[in-house]
């Protein structure tokens, strides 16, 4: 082991694993992953990863044991609220909701006033009954708790939801949603200045990693006279780049848009004068 390398924890399986693998791949560090293993050496970058339980991984920050970890903001909240956030990653999106069965007669957050709800996440729900001024009691599993209310040890649960294909398939409905959550980067309080230096880098690739995923390089055509008034409508980093055709009064323009936000400007585009737009993928933006 290299004294200097930067070591990372991400969880162990699951989908936060894969999208974190993937991540790393995209920044040029390549992960090799036998079956069961619980530490490797990356090659591409001077980088340690372990695969670690994700219930596990703050205190393994605090401790020193690893020096970052990319872990879904959910568990900052129950485990790691003193952790520091260094990016958000965009990836494994989900919300920490209430659910109940779906014939419960539940009109606002007092119907839980006396209930049982199970979850893996009693500190994130107590807050949440807190503010409230509800009060319930608490089952505590660590695990599935989707099959409680349907064997009678909960009236609710409370756990992350992505798609609501599980609550569907047991019987429930989501009533509260008590916050968004996506994955982050996250980091340990003190680095060597060689650590903080990696660090610093893997902070670059990644931020032009994300820079591209977010963003679409477009070329259209437009008329000369147009140039100006279109010019104005795309959100570019510097200014679009204008090539002239061979069809005499028109040009390419190229530039960059936010992929959130580029159907709600087609139309402009197109009123404008704007034809033939071209959409291409980024692989990275490095600014």
């Amino acid at each position: 082991m290299k004294k200097n390398n930067l070591r990372i924890a991400i969880q162990k399986s699951g989908r936060l694993n894969e999208d974190s693998l993937k991540l790393l791949k995209d920044c040029g560090i390549a992960v090799n992953n036998g079956k069961d293993q619980l530490k490797t050496t990356a090659s591409g970058f001077p980088m340690e990863i372990y695969y670690l339980r994700n219930g596990d991984i703050p205190q393994y920050l605090r401790d020193g044991v690893v020096d970052l970890a990319i872990i879904g903001e959910n568990l900052l909240v129950e485990k790691g609220e003193d952790i520091v956030v260094l990016e958000a990653l965009g990836f494994s999106k989900c919300q920490v909701s209430i659910a109940v069965p779906k014939e419960s007669d539940y009109s606002n957050v007092n119907d839980l006033e006396g209930k049982k709800i199970a979850t893996s996440y009693p500190k994130t729900v107590q807050k949440y009954l807190d503010e409230w001024g509800v009060s319930a009691e608490l089952h505590i599993i660590n695990g599935s708790v989707e099959i409680d209310p349907n064997i009678g040890l909960s009236d609710a649960i409370c756990d992350i939801v992505s798609s609501g294909s599980t609550l569907f398939k047991n019987n429930l409905k989501e009533v509260e949603i008590l916050f968004k959550s996506q994955a982050v980067l996250v980091a340990a309080k003190k680095l060597s200045t060689e650590k903080q230096h990696l660090l610093d880098t893997l902070l670059f690739r990644i931020r032009a990693v994300l820079a591209g995923k977010n963003s679409k390089y477009v070329i259209m055509n437009v008329p000369n006279d147009s140039i100006e008034s279109i010019s104005r409508i795309l959100p570019v980093l510097k200014s679009p780049t204008v090539m002239p055709l061979v069809e005499e009064g028109w040009s390419s323009l190229h530039s960059v848009v936010n992929t959130n936000t580029f159907w709600e400007m087609v139309d402009e585009l197109r009123v404008a004068g704007a034809r033939d737009i071209l959409v291409c993928p980024i692989e990275r933006m490095i600014q």
